[in-house]
């Protein structure tokens, strides 16, 4: 897969796990389990992406007795959500265009 799809995609998969309340790294890959594997590091070079880019907040608060890092998805990241939708439909066009031959065979 194209590096740069892939990475837009991992982005907007991050997105989506935070979008509908605020989350910590650990419990965004609990809950990206069941439908794809995320190592911790790369994980947090996401994170650092999407804060630098304004599409996530990020603040710290005490848990435990230890500082844990709290990420909130920006308005902006919201919308980045709604261009993948958007995106995404024009790309599905582009896999029936190409796989249409595949289909006529089947």
């Amino acid at each position: 897969m194209d590096i740069q799809l892939k990475r837009g995609l991992l982005d907007v998969c991050v997105l989506a796990a935070i979008k509908n309340e605020e989350s910590y790294g650990y419990k965004i890959i609990k809950d990206m389990k069941p439908y794809m594997e995320m190592s911790e590091s790369t994980l947090y070079t996401i994170l650092k992406r999407l804060e630098t880019s304004g599409l996530l907040e990020v603040h710290s608060a005490e848990h435990n007795g230890r500082l844990r890092k709290y990420y909130r998805i920006t308005d902006a990241g919201s919308k980045r959500i709604d261009e993948f939708r958007d995106d995404w439909k024009e790309i599905m066009a582009i896999y029936r265009f190409v796989t249409r031959e595949d289909q006529i065979n089947d």
